[in-house]
């Protein structure tokens, strides 16, 4: 099995005032990730794109919504299923999410 590039994993940074109110508070910086990502690659992808040491990987699925489609009848389509992943630094780490080119 090949190893994947660190972009190929981490698609992007979640940035919402939840988000941000965690990484004030708790260390904790959210990310769009490659759906098959393991808790493992995302940890060695944060450390390889940030140089900075990660102390825990949480991860979750997030469900698709129903959106309506304007139009003349009523139709419906969903958003895309997408996994989130939310990192946890050691004391005294931190991210600048605005310089990343993901």
């Amino acid at each position: 099995m090949s190893q994947r590039r660190p972009y190929e994993i981490i698609i992007r940074p979640v940035i919402t005032e939840k988000s941000n109110r965690l990484m004030e508070d708790y260390n904790k910086y959210a990310f769009e990730v490659s759906l098959d990502a393991s808790k493992s690659e995302i940890r060695n992808a944060i450390q390889e794109l940030f140089g900075v040491k990660v102390k825990k990987v949480n991860t979750l699925i997030v469900k698709p919504k129903k959106k309506r489609v304007m139009g003349r009848f009523r139709q419906y389509g969903t958003t895309k299923k997408w996994k989130k992943a939310i990192v946890t630094l050691e004391p005294g780490e931190s991210i600048d999410l605005l310089n990343f080119a993901g």
